[in-house]
């Protein structure tokens, strides 16, 4: 007589098999995606601040805005400033405007993007995905 011990010791040896699942993607929830793509826009506008301060404070420091200042006031003369046009509070409004727009535009396009697979669906069946238990 086998005791339970000697059965699960004797499955445990034997591999496991690889099974594959095919599966098809019908739908997409709206508001997933909705939210999703609105999460993912709102990262990218944080990026898109954060990089033009960096790219900002590097060109300062570098004294690159100063050398550009001096061959303009060479071309234009005398009273054009550039540090009052591309300033930090400046640039930095203009980067969170340019910030705010691509959320929304993102947001609208994911939007757009889930509606329209679930109307493709109902021509081409979806999409198909393979799973492994690997």
């Amino acid at each position: 007589m086998t005791s339970v011990a000697e059965k699960l010791q004797r499955k445990a040896q034997r591999p496991a098999p690889n099974k594959q699942v095919r599966l098809r993607l019908v739908y997409i929830d709206f508001w997933s995606a909705v939210k999703l793509s609105f999460l993912i826009a709102l990262c990218l506008g944080i990026v898109l601040v954060v990089a033009t301060f960096l790219v900002w404070t590097i060109l300062e420091v570098t004294q690159v805005f100063s050398a550009l200042n001096d061959v303009l006031v060479d071309v234009v003369g005398e009273g054009f400033d550039l540090m009052a046009i591309v300033s930090l509070p400046q640039v930095l409004l203009f980067s969170i405007v340019v910030a705010v727009l691509n959320v929304i535009t993102l947001t609208v396009l994911g939007a757009v993007a889930a509606g329209l697979y679930n109307l493709t669906v109902k021509l081409t069946g979806g999409l198909l995905v393979g799973f492994t238990n690997n």
